[in-house]
């Protein structure tokens, strides 16, 4: 007597084949992805709130999420992102001091020189430093190239030292918050803001030079990220009026220069910061990162502008044609 549910033909038969990874045909799997439904091997398979998904549906999340970001618009990532833009700024200072000194044979007298009064003409120990040292004079016959080249120039060590340790301090954080392109927009703008003012305000024949300007701006951004991120900016503002004091009491420091570096660099940050952004949607972030370089591109023409009008007012001032 014989069961037909039991043993038999049916019970000697072939198991069914199991299914094979989706990405890897050779690799048989008992693995699926919790989303797609796919047969996917372990090596395909990633973790997630309620199973584990393969790494296509991974990827296609991931594209299709909104890319987290600060409130400049920087994208936000896992890991601290080096703040190179300032190391690199650092480190151009940095090496055209060193030309500078070499020239002159000096650490402490890099910038040193002498004035023909008759000309007005100017002569430095350090061809580099009377190349792009800000000579309103010089300025005035056509040699634009000072109003940034001088915000990479130190009269010695210890200006050097001060100016790149405050840009350490500073820059780093600021970098982070604003992105790599927003920062160095923004310390641009600043160093001819500085340049701006220094030219529009001081005597005719000051010789200025230093990143003052451009720092001064970081100072004026980090003011305005804290103020737009409803934190106290206090410690930063007292910073300013401490430096601003040590600019009107110490002789030798352009005040101006620090002053329209100042301006510059908070209305840049502020054009970054409070442009409207209404809705969050991605074409909403992206309308408002636009505008935030419209109005950085303002404040630019603004700046540009202080400058060639200064430089119209000298030569007319100089009798130059």
């Amino acid at each position: 007597m014989t069961n037909p549910g039991w043993g038999g033909a049916a019970s000697e038969g072939t198991p069914p084949p199991q299914p094979r990874c989706a990405r890897h045909p050779d690799r048989p799997t008992a693995l699926s992805c919790t989303r797609c439904g796919r047969p996917a091997c372990p090596d395909c398979l990633r973790p997630a709130s309620v199973g584990h998904q393969c790494v296509d549906c991974v990827a296609a999340a991931q594209r299709s999420s909104a890319q987290a970001r600060t409130i400049a618009g920087a994208p936000v990532r896992s890991t601290l992102p080096t703040p190179v833009v300032t190391y690199a700024l650092i480190a151009l200072n940095v090496l055209v001091f060193a030309v500078t000194a070499l020239q002159a044979g000096s650490l402490m007298e890099n910038g040193a020189g002498a004035v023909n009064w008759y000309t007005g003409a100017a002569t430095f120990d350090s061809s580099l430093f009377g190349t792009m040292v800000l000579d309103p004079l010089a300025v005035a016959q056509g040699e634009l190239f000072r109003v940034v080249g001088s915000g990479f120039l130190h009269f010695g060590l210890v200006h050097l030292a001060v100016n790149m340790f405050a840009l350490w301090i500073l820059g780093r954080d600021t970098e982070i918050v604003l992105g790599r392109s927003r920062y160095l927009a923004v310390y641009l703008v600043s160093l001819l803001g500085g340049s701006a003012s220094a030219l529009a305000f001081e005597s005719l024949g000051a010789f200025t030079a230093g990143a003052s300007g451009a720092i001064f701006g970081i100072m004026g951004a980090q003011a305005v990220l804290l103020v737009r991120m409803r934190r106290s900016p206090v410690p930063v503002l007292a910073i300013i009026g401490l430096n601003i004091v040590i600019s009107l009491t110490v002789p030798g420091i352009s005040l101006w220069g620090h002053i329209g570096g100042l301006v510059a660099g908070a209305a840049a940050t502020a054009a970054f910061v409070y442009a409207p952004t209404g809705s969050r949607t991605p074409a909403a972030v992206a309308r408002s990162r636009q505008l935030g370089w419209a109005g950085l591109a303002a404040v630019t023409v603004l700046v540009v502008g202080v400058i060639a009008l200064r430089v119209v007012g000298l030569r007319d001032q100089l009798g130059l044609a």
